[in-house]
């Protein structure tokens, strides 16, 4: 019978995609490929090291690619295809965080860019500064996958709220829901839909600083 050393061993990565919200437009955080075997942009990402769980690989990413503060994550999906990193052979485990765009000080942002609608899934494009950024590997297909997956949790999950500070006015909720579907929404309809949700309450506290009426603040409900 073959042992272990018989067979040959792909490497495994951790990719992170961290996705926030700006002005209106769905982004996410990618660092520079500028030399090397693959040159463009890439979510941060790195090989897990044969003593470190996931997790710890995770957060090592984050510091050293990032350097940004803990963020929390959550398994996204595995993509092994061949080829998909031409150096040899990967395998790539994804992970999601959703984070208001404040906890992400001076990373690169991108904007993500859909051209499909709803569900339907497929690549996607990301610009920066008006200008597309040529996506490495298959982070294409993969953050197309996140956005299919952030569509299709929004409607019965809270999921969005990730998005936004610990309170937050009704038309911030709007905005999230807005960027991540691509398309504008009824104010009216889509505030009676999400309080009927009971997904959040209000604090009794307003807004500040604005120049019209102060709009109430909410929170997410605690877990009974």
């Amino acid at each position: 019978m073959p042992t272990l050393d018989e067979y040959a061993k792909p490497s495994v990565a951790v990719d992170l995609a961290i996705m926030t919200v700006i002005d209106g437009d769905l982004c996410v955080l990618l660092v520079n490929r500028p030399e090397g075997d693959i040159v463009g942009w890439a979510m941060p990402g790195g090989f897990v090291h044969i003593d470190e769980a996931l997790e710890d690989s995770v957060q090592r990413v984050l510091s050293e690619k990032v350097g940004t503060k803990p963020i929390h994550f959550e398994q996204l999906a595995t993509y092994g295809a061949l080829g998909r990193d031409p150096r040899s052979r990967v395998i790539s485990i994804v992970y999601l965080a959703l984070c208001p765009s404040e906890v992400l000080g001076g990373a690169n942002l991108a904007k993500v860019i859909i051209d499909w609608e709803g569900e339907v899934g497929g690549r996607v494009a990301a610009q920066m500064n008006g200008a597309r950024l040529p996506l490495a590997f298959d982070h294409a297909a993969i953050l197309g996958d996140v956005v299919k997956r952030l569509r299709g949790k929004l409607d019965y999950s809270p999921i969005g709220f990730a998005l936004l500070p610990k309170r937050f006015t009704l038309r911030e909720v709007q905005e999230i829901h807005e960027a991540i579907l691509g398309k504008p929404l009824k104010k009216p309809p889509f505030r009676r839909k999400l309080l009927d949700r009971g997904m959040i309450v209000p604090t009794g506290e307003f807004e500040t600083g604005g120049a019209y009426r102060p709009a109430e603040l909410y929170e997410v409900k605690s877990k009974e």
